[in-house]
């Protein structure tokens, strides 16, 4: 039997009416939360290519975004193998920052007599500039790959250790007593209570470490770096200022920028599904 006229033209205004809402639900997102930073880019790229213009600045002084635009499609090559060189540093540099510094921060929140003894030389290493390290870092293991992985590691290392070790102690009071009520081990506790609770911490120095991995992995490049067409973004920033390829300069230091945001978006990703069921951090929503 067929429906009636007046349901079915009921029932098509309002999918209709749902469609329009979606589509004014979708446009105020976009309002509030990419119409600013996309205005704001126009508008700074807007700028950064009338200045020279206006200044009379040459393109080695001061490049347009058309000539870095330029300079990256004419070296991609260049710029492609020094990016995939600087990411593999990176990212061994940042997992060994991130599996040592936990591992250390645990070992030493499992004993205070180790917290006191241990601590303050992390953060005197901390203290010392990575440019007086490098040249000794290079002694030790040698110029090239070795040399950089360890300097992206000790840039990296401290902001782990620094904040794990702080969840790991801020454990709640009330859920330390209920733990040794019920006659939990050390180390029941530490699995089962002061990691968890340490996790938002945790995530936090990871998001620090993983954006030092790439400054330190680049720093390294520009001490131990090697060349050949096997080196990495720092080693290509140093012979583009060398040659004075200004334009080439600004797209390697956008690719360090580009990949620093990668890589704190991939570990924002994993805080969000690590915490995102429980904790406060995680979970709000912007209104």
């Amino acid at each position: 039997m067929a429906m009636p006229s007046a349901d079915v033209s009921k029932k098509v205004a309002i999918k209709a009416i749902a469609r329009s809402k979606s589509r004014q639900t979708r446009w105020s997102h976009f309002q509030h939360v990419y119409l600013g930073p996309l205005i704001a880019f126009i508008l700074f790229l807007s700028v950064w290519q009338l200045l020279p213009l206006l200044l009379g600045m040459p393109h080695y002084i001061f490049p347009k975004p058309t000539d870095v635009w330029n300079a990256t499609i004419n070296s991609w090559n260049i710029l492609w193998e020094a990016v995939r060189i600087t990411v593999l540093e990176s990212v061994i540099g940042f997992f060994l920052s991130a599996i040592i510094g936990i591992s250390v921060s645990v070992l030493l929140a499992s004993s205070k007599i180790l917290e006191r003894s241990i601590y303050p030389y992390a953060i005197i290493l901390q203290t010392i500039p990575v440019v007086a390290i490098a040249p000794i870092v290079v002694i030790w293991f040698g110029s090239g790959f070795n040399s950089i992985i360890v300097i992206s590691f000790l840039i990296g290392f401290f902001p782990v250790i620094s904040n794990t070790l702080m969840g790991l102690n801020s454990v709640d009071k009330n859920m330390d007593e209920l733990f040794t009520l019920y006659n939990a081990s050390k180390w029941q506790k530490m699995w089962k209570l002061r990691i968890p609770a340490a996790l938002p911490y945790m995530m936090a120095g990871l998001k620090v470490s993983c954006t030092l991995s790439i400054v330190g992995a680049i720093v390294g490049e520009y001490v131990a770096g090697v060349g050949g067409g096997k080196g990495g973004l720092g080693y290509a920033i140093t012979v583009a200022a060398i040659q004075v390829n200004t334009s080439f300069l600004f797209a390697c230091g956008i690719a360090a920028a580009i990949l620093g945001i990668g890589f704190y978006l991939l570990v924002s990703l994993l805080s969000k599904y690590l915490l995102g069921s429980w904790h406060e951090s995680a979970m709000k929503v912007d209104k």
